[in-house]
């Protein structure tokens, strides 16, 4: 039996599969899933699962170096814009276009995550980091100026 919290083998695969930059999207019951995709699907009922359920596991058990999610969600549904920040608080926020969710980006993930959410703008993108100071802990190793803050 794993220790995590995450008990779902196919998002535990999902999450092991990613590789630094690939792009997870955790959506709403009514995002358009491209039949390319590959969708986890975890909706059950309304708001079974919520947004919130399924990203704190995620959360942690993934090293998100970026969080992207509409530039629609500070003004139109700040309850969850306040869940992903304290949730991703380590990431980079990086609002895009809700349109530009819905088409390029889903056509672009690795994976999207259905939950039950009936959450207006409640489309989270997570793209996949490293951990920093694993990865340049190594003697003779320098972490980039970018990572500096990250080697706590």
């Amino acid at each position: 039996m794993n220790r995590n919290k995450l008990l779902n083998a196919e998002l535990s695969h999902a999450i092991a599969s990613m590789g630094h930059g690939d792009l997870m999207i955790i959506c709403d019951a009514g995002f358009p899933i491209p039949s390319s995709a590959w969708r986890i699907d975890l909706a059950i009922s309304p708001d079974v699962p919520d947004l919130e359920t399924v990203l704190t596991p995620i959360a942690e058990n993934f090293i998100a170096e970026k969080v992207s999610y509409a530039d629609t969600l500070p003004a139109h549904n700040a309850p969850l814009l306040e869940k992903v920040k304290r949730l991703f608080a380590d990431a980079e926020h990086a609002p895009i276009k809700h349109e530009t969710i819905l088409g390029e980006m889903a056509a672009k993930a690795k994976v999207i995550v259905r939950t039950g959410a009936f959450d207006p703008w409640g489309n989270i993108l997570l793209y996949s980091g490293v951990d920093v100071p694993k990865w340049f802990s190594k003697p003779g190793v320098v972490a980039p100026d970018y990572y500096a803050k990250k080697m706590k």
